[in-house]
């Protein structure tokens, strides 16, 4: 997955006017209460180092150092929130530090603490802080009554120096920390997404299988009630059930393969696309270009699998989903005018490539809420990628993009 660190259009301020918008007001507030909050930050700074330094020939002074680093970071926190609600810069809270149960006991998560960099930058923001923070507010302050029309112009300066200096050192410390917070947020996408996917299996089960099944079990036994009394009636009743039953087991089968089908398993993604696009509304052709995944293979034989190179499982199982998903959409809305579709899947050195087209109306994006956009949720919180082209009325061709990993031998 490609990141980038360019600051977003979002988070860049307003180009500065002459008048004195909201934004210039704001801006102005954060330079005034520079001065306050830079003293306090510098007194403390100092005095930590300084007593912690002093006491570190000691059996207090290391841990005195590392309470005082973990306190700069809720200081760092505090800059961080008033830079975003004035200044309108967002940065990524730092990860934070494991406690001492899990860092493996105290004098790991010392020795983690003392050399913690986002507590050492936060420390060297508040120390630098005041000589500039006694120039933003002597200029700002004074800026309001002498410097009127040029004001806003200085304002935006001195501004856009803070907003440097707070992606500069209050920031997480490198791109390690950066890959580490993307990975949470991605944790809990899978979290979501595994939640999302039980309700709908137990939704499914208790509006339908379920039902099916309580029904059937009422018909048969007044079919027993009636076994002496109405033979004829028993037995119109037991067909029925009968016909009960096998819709049950085809509404049972329908939600297995929804989950994890046999074929996948036994068979391998040609074999497990090729039966879902033969439900597709649509002609679908299916290419599938991977090294030992023939339609066909030997029933069972992972170790076979793995050494022809099947992707890992859980890869195999997110690509026959969004795969699956994708042909759904086609037969939703690809719109009469479709003549056909084309699932392509292959391997790119390190990456598994699906790509999904059709000649259908387009149209289609990922904004939105859209199930698209599910599926870029879902890729990406396995290192996946989801790209959408589709112009009005030329088709629709999405690619995919997953992690190749190997399947286990076992």
């Amino acid at each position: 997955m490609t990141m980038s660190h360019a600051v977003p259009d979002n988070d860049r301020p307003p180009p500065v006017r002459a008048v004195f918008s909201a934004v210039t007001w704001k801006e102005i507030a954060y330079l005034v209460s520079n001065l306050p909050l830079a003293i306090v930050g510098f007194v403390y700074a100092v005095v930590m180092v300084s007593t912690a330094g002093g006491l570190s020939v000691t059996a207090v002074g290391i841990p005195l150092l590392a309470c005082g680093l973990y306190l700069s970071r809720q200081l760092g926190r505090l800059d961080r929130a008033r830079a975003r609600g004035l200044l309108g810069v967002r940065v990524d809270e730092p990860t934070p530090i494991p406690g001492p149960k899990r860092s493996g006991g105290f004098f790991p998560w010392l020795w983690t603490s003392i050399k913690d960099p986002v507590g050492w930058r936060t420390v060297l923001y508040q120390l630098i802080r005041l000589p500039w923070g006694a120039l933003t507010f002597t200029v700002a302050l004074t800026g309001l009554f002498v410097l009127w029309p040029v004001l806003p112009y200085l304002v935006r300066l001195m501004a856009n120096v803070d907003r440097a200096m707070v992606r500069g050192l209050l920031s997480p410390s490198d791109d390690l920390e950066r890959r580490i917070a993307e990975l949470e947020s991605d944790r809990g996408v899978v979290v979501d997404t595994a939640a999302a996917d039980l309700r709908r299996i137990e939704r499914d089960l208790h509006d339908g299988a379920q039902a099916r099944l309580v029904a059937l079990a009422m018909g048969l036994g007044l079919a027993k009630e009636k076994l002496l009394e109405d033979p004829e009636g028993a037995a119109a009743m037991v067909d029925e059930a009968h016909g009960e039953v096998k819709l049950a087991l085809q509404e049972l089968r329908d939600l297995a393969r929804g989950i994890h089908p046999a074929v996948l398993t036994d068979r391998g993604l040609d074999a497990a696309l090729s039966s879902v696009a033969a439900r597709c509304v649509v002609p679908v052709k299916v290419v599938v270009d991977l090294p030992g995944d023939p339609a066909g293979g030997a029933v069972g034989d992972v170790a076979g699998d793995a050494a022809r190179g099947r992707p890992a499982e859980a890869i195999e199982g997110i690509a026959y989903f969004v795969v699956s998903e994708l042909l759904q959409n086609v037969s939703k809305h690809a719109g009469p005018g479709a003549r056909g579709a084309t699932v392509e899947v292959w391997r790119a050195g390190a990456r598994l490539m699906i790509r999904v087209s059709d000649d259908g109306r387009g149209g289609a994006s990922p904004s939105g809420g859209s199930g698209l956009a599910g599926l870029a949720e879902r890729l990406g919180a396995v290192d996946g990628v989801l790209v959408v082209d589709s112009p009005a009325g030329a088709g629709t061709v999405v690619t995919a993009e997953l992690p190749w990993r190997d399947r286990d031998r076992g």
